[in-house]
């Protein structure tokens, strides 16, 4: 049979008795059988849990128990959050294999009790941060599209996992732009949620101020129903913010699930559009026809245009990197002294500028941050979305990635990633796939909102994907 695309589509199949919740696991475990190898997505896999799950799930759902359209649905987890099911390495040698032992995180616990199945843990960079590095032990994740080329990161694994269909929905994490760059690279769509949004306890940090928890599927829509789930206060998170989530979902089917946002139109919605530092020279040619059809989508749904541009560009850029590297130094610092060699190349690298950053930097970059804040907030006086691509190219090759000593150049490929903006002053942001460069690779818009406004960003993406089908788009390998 034809198995969904999607989760929306798979929670509609499952209450119409067109698949069961051990059908979509077996097919999404033969999947990682067939595709791991090659694309590097697991670092452990529960299959004997999953299946009970999903049995789980059948019957409850046969019995008239229905927790929702997460019910009986595959999830990876990002390998920085725990889950009771087997350990949480991080993607690295230093983490204590104790740590996260035996728990759910906050979030995991409520996609587990919102009846999804979990499948396992899947790859990332070490502890969210830097690059692959091949001399250590773990996976080389790999992009569906093209295997030589990066699957973006750091939530690598649940971005190739969901584009190859080994679940149907993943989660990240988002400091930098860890959930939005996989999300647009393996052509997928991604939601990187207002900071306090979603608990981030349970979760190795990054930044402590910037990390953001979200995440990955094939369309806005599965994005909103995760959201749904994982959203709300919990006290474990200091910064965990007490606001009502309200996605506006007009209407719901009588199994009670989402049943849409009416016919998708978006008159009367405000989007600013944002071309400054977004199209640099070398960005791919694709790009810019991309941006302008997707554009014109929006203003055929009923949306006006006006072109802004984001105040602070560069001192953003700026701040989010000494913020990264300080707050990351301050969690590894006692590791760093006493294991050094075992961490990353890319990783060493990023804590040592943390080392060379003194607390009046750090001062400095968070009065900033707050500038930048104030100074979007009025600029969302005039506009209700913000629109920009989410990077300036396709999916770049691992070797492209590494200078004339072999070392992985991040600060070139950030170069052509426009997301970093976004974490340092905290607004929700959606990237959907938006086409293909000539090569073939996912190209990505990215949509940013207000503070706490994620059924704003939800809906335009949602009306956008009612009218394109790029988020529909199947790599050969795994099709």
């Amino acid at each position: 049979m034809t198995f969904p695309l999607t989760l929306s589509d798979a929670a509609t199949a499952l209450r119409g008795g067109e698949v069961t919740s051990v059908a979509l696991t077996e097919e999404a475990l033969a999947r990682a059988d067939r595709l791991d190898g090659e694309l590097g997505t697991y670092l452990a896999r529960f299959d004997d849990s999953a299946l009970r799950a999903a049995k789980q799930a059948d019957q409850e759902l046969a019995a008239g128990v229905d927790r929702g359209p997460l019910h009986g649905i595959p999830f990876g987890v990002k390998d920085i959050i725990a889950a009771a099911e087997g350990p949480t390495t991080a993607q690295s040698l230093v983490l204590d294999p104790a740590w996260g032992a035996g728990r759910d995180a906050p979030v995991v616990a409520r996609l587990r009790a919102a009846g999804a199945v979990i499948t396992g843990k899947v790859t990332t960079m070490e502890f969210a941060c830097g690059m692959v590095d091949p001399s250590k032990p773990f996976p080389v994740p790999r992009n569906p599209w093209e295997p030589g080329t990066w699957p973006g990161g750091s939530s690598s694994g649940t971005g190739n996992g969901v584009a190859a269909g080994m679940f149907l929905a993943g989660l990240g994490t988002d400091t930098a732009g860890s959930i939005r760059i996989p999300a647009a690279f393996c052509g997928v769509s991604g939601l990187m949620p207002t900071f306090g949004r979603v608990p981030k306890s349970g979760v190795a940090p990054l930044g402590y101020s910037l990390d953001h928890v979200g995440p990955l599927a094939r369309s806005a829509r599965d994005c909103a129903a995760v959201l749904e789930v994982i959203a709300g206060y919990h006290p474990s998170d200091p910064d965990c913010v007490d606001l009502p989530l309200d996605l506006a979902w007009q209407s719901g089917s009588s199994e009670g699930l989402p049943g849409g946002w009416g016919s998708g139109s978006l008159e009367g919605l405000r989007v600013g559009v944002v071309r400054e530092h977004h199209f640099p020279g070398d960005a791919d040619p694709a790009v810019a026809p991309a941006f302008e059809a997707a554009l014109a989508t929006l203003t055929g749904l009923g949306a006006t245009l006006t072109e802004v541009r984001l105040p602070y560009w560069h001192e953003m850029l700026t701040a989010n990197l000494v913020t990264a590297c300080a707050e990351a130094l301050a969690y590894h610092r006692n590791d760093a002294a006493t294991r050094w060699a075992d961490y990353f190349a890319a990783t060493r690298a990023m804590l040592a500028r943390g080392a060379l950053i003194s607390g009046a930097d750090y001062v400095q970059a968070q009065r900033v941050r707050r500038v930048a804040q104030d100074a979007v907030a009025r600029l969302f006086d005039g506009v209700d979305v913000i629109v920009t691509p989410t990077a300036s190219m396709g999916a770049p090759t691992y070797d492209s990635l590494t200078d004339a000593e072999g070392r992985i150049d991040v600060e070139a490929m950030f170069a052509q990633v426009f997301t970093q903006y976004w974490d340092c002053v905290g607004n929700p942001v959606l990237v959907v796939p938006m086409g293909f460069t000539e090569a073939g690779l996912p190209l990505s818009l990215q949509l940013a909102g207000r503070p706490f406004e994620e059924a704003t960003i939800l809906r335009a993406g949602d009306a956008y994907q009612r009218l394109t089908d790029w988020h529909l788009r199947v790599p050969a390998l795994a099709a």
